[in-house]
């Protein structure tokens, strides 16, 4: 990826229940990834999504796609 400093950040609708991820979308014009990383692991492993991919997801999340 790279080794500059990346932007994390978590949805709004996240609550302090722990189940959250953190995303970096610092490189997704530049690269095409999104980052991914568990919120409560921050030194842990990152996931370097294809940002076509990340699109659908979040897309398939607002249609209703995944219910709880």
């Amino acid at each position: 990826m790279t080794t500059a400093p990346l932007t994390w950040f978590k949805s709004s609708y996240s609550t302090d229940g722990g189940q959250c991820v953190e995303v970096a979308a610092d490189l997704a014009a530049s690269h095409g990834v999104v980052p991914v990383r568990d919120s409560k692991v921050q030194s842990g492993p990152v996931l370097a999504l294809p940002a076509k991919s990340f699109s659908a997801f979040v897309a398939g999340i607002k249609a209703g796609g995944f219910p709880a």
